[in-house]
């Protein structure tokens, strides 16, 4: 695992390079300017296109634009907006949420582009199964525009479909079914294979219908998993609502400078809060990756502009209104920078474990407070050392993960990892910490408030979340599939997806860091692979975007309909 840990971090250095970050951002800040500022469009007119007022059943595709806008988002509001928020604040502090809005906002431009361009390149051949994404666009685009690079567009189309697999199999899946094992395993005492054989068998009855019984699914998950957890949060608020202002004011300023270690957290410089909130971000509502394109594919409309207006909420609800939740839970409850649960009685020796790497000596644990409950076998605790400069934390201070040993007498030791630094580690208050991972995080800031609150609410929201999240992310890995493949291929890759929610729970995850590693990549690859293809044929999307407005002033585009029932909207019903 170690092994593979350093793999993941080499990649993850290169992919989340400085100049990747920058130019994504740029990216949303081109399209912003160059569409006239579309957010303040997808925010009027995005919300009457998905009440359906202009929805038509005589057009081509397989879902109405709610169910396209919920395949989507179920996709993206998802444990990106549970774990992925906790594992930004974890590592990159408060400032790491100033970052997540502002991707939030520029992302808007970034969807409506990605998805009007996918719109105007889809594939109806087959008007009720239509598909579309990044590589439809590359592909035909060059072939439409450029003939002889045909075949270069055919590679660029085959690379992107690859880089959507990796995505999917790691932050479409993996990531999700290991939050949604280690929270119930927490919580419930339930081993995490048991929750990933469940939620593989739930994925599975749910994929085999295909985008239809996908967005009908999604459709009406969606609004309730989001009504459940925002009601909850209301909840948290309310009674933290002094602390606000403060979390706000700690949000902006700690974007802009170093945030203070204490408690669990060991620092942060605002480097690397805008880092970890950049890629927590874009791990979260996915602007820039491609993949929403492939969901907005399937929606009724011939106004491919249309579409790509209702994609410019995704962002907006995810990022700016659930994320934000979440932040100002984690951040009011201050369970992010919590005390030690308990201290050592004799604090371990410190050893050499090879060249540049420490250790901490076998450890008898300490006897918890009555509070903390009793240890449990492999639970994972760190402590806080003082060692070299740490860039990241702008610093000297490290985390040396442990894991908990319960012996057959029940004597409890605790086994410690080992840190690569140029001179000897030292303990620097004695405390030793809880892991409290992604989704669990959050739980525990409920608890906080409410005890047994988290146990219940985000154990369920992880369960709706990661189920949404994963059958959605099993259709855009199919259509990459079918592009490199064709349908032959369909039923082993849902068979396979579905495997690897199983093997995402047996444990070879523990850490924040392993955790961030893990879904980097994923998000990584689909950027570099989908940026270039956005820019390059960016211009049609912009040229189609300013006739559809055009005509929206005129009141050539007015709605053909009053809106429709909302069970008639949600169930796809208007469209049939």
């Amino acid at each position: 695992m170690e092994t593979m840990d350093s793999v993941l971090e080499t990649l993850n250095a290169i992919l989340w390079h400085d100049t990747v970050v920058f130019v994504l951002l740029g990216t949303g800040i081109l399209f912003t300017f160059w569409s006239g500022f579309c957010q303040w469009r997808s925010l009027t007119h995005g919300w009457a296109v998905i009440r359906g007022r202009y929805d038509d059943p005589n057009d081509p595709g397989a879902i109405n634009h709610f169910q396209a806008l919920s395949t989507a988002l179920s996709a993206t509001v998802g444990l990106g907006n549970i774990g992925g928020v906790a594992l930004a604040i974890a590592l990159g502090g408060p400032g790491a949420v100033f970052w997540m809005w502002v991707v939030g906002v520029f992302g808007m431009s970034i969807k409506l582009t990605e998805v009007t361009l996918s719109m105007l390149y889809r594939n109806t051949d087959d008007p009720d199964n239509p598909h579309g994404g990044p590589m439809w666009v590359v592909s035909k685009g060059l072939r439409r525009s450029f003939p002889r690079l045909a075949p270069l567009g055919t590679i660029i189309g085959g690379i992107f479909c690859v880089t959507l697999l990796i995505s999917a199999i790691t932050g479409g899946n993996m990531f999700q079914a290991w939050n949604v094992g280690q929270i119930t395993e927490t919580y419930f005492g339930v081993p995490g294979v048991v929750s990933g054989i469940i939620l593989a068998t739930v994925v599975g009855m749910v994929i085999i219908g295909g985008i239809k019984r996908i967005g009908a699914v999604a459709g009406r998950l969606v609004p309730a998993m989001c009504l459940l957890y925002l009601l909850g949060g209301s909840y948290v608020l309310i009674v933290n609502v002094d602390q606000i202002p403060g979390i706000f004011v700690l949000i902006v300023t700690s974007a802009f400078t170093a945030s203070e270690a204490t408690g669990a957290f060991i620092g942060g410089t605002a480097a690397f809060a805008f880092l970890i909130g950049m890629k927590r971000a874009l791990f979260s509502n996915e602007a820039g990756q491609g993949s929403a394109p492939i969901a907005h594919a399937a929606a009724k409309t011939n106004e491919p502009v249309r579409e790509g207006v209702v994609a410019g909420l995704e962002p907006f609800i995810d990022t700016l209104v659930v994320c934000t939740f979440t932040a100002l839970v984690i951040l009011s409850t201050g369970i992010w920078n919590r005390p030690a649960e308990v201290h050592f009685d004799t604090p371990p020796a410190v050893e050499s474990a090879g060249e540049q790497r420490w250790t901490l000596a076998s450890t008898e644990a300490p006897e918890l407070p009555r509070a903390s409950g009793d240890w449990t076998q492999g639970q994972n605790v760190f402590v806080i050392v003082e060692a070299h400069e740490n860039v990241q934390s702008g610093n000297s201070l490290h985390r040396i993960d442990g894991s908990v040993r319960i012996e057959d007498d029940g004597a409890v030791f605790i086994d410690w990892g080992t840190l690569r630094s140029p001179q000897a580690p030292e303990l620097q208050d004695g405390g030793i910490y809880f892991v409290y991972v992604g989704a669990t995080l959050t739980a525990k800031a409920f608890d906080s408030v409410v005890d047994g609150l988290g146990m219940w609410l985000i154990t369920i929201a992880a369960w709706l979340f990661a189920i949404s999240t994963i059958i959605s992310w099993s259709y855009y890995g199919e259509q990459g599939i079918i592009y490199l493949m064709g349908k032959g291929a369909v039923l082993p890759y849902k068979l396979g997806y579905c495997a690897l929610i199983i093997v995402a729970t047996l444990g070879f995850i523990q850490t924040d860091a392993q955790l961030d590693n893990f879904t980097g990549v994923g998000t990584g690859v689909m950027l570099i692979a989908n940026v270039p293809i956005m820019l390059f044929f960016g211009y049609q999307a912009m040229r189609a975007y300013r006739n559809y407005i055009n005509r929206l002033r005129d009141g050539r585009l007015g709605p053909g309909h009053a809106a429709p029932s909302v069970e008639d909207l949600i169930s796809g019903r208007d469209v049939r």
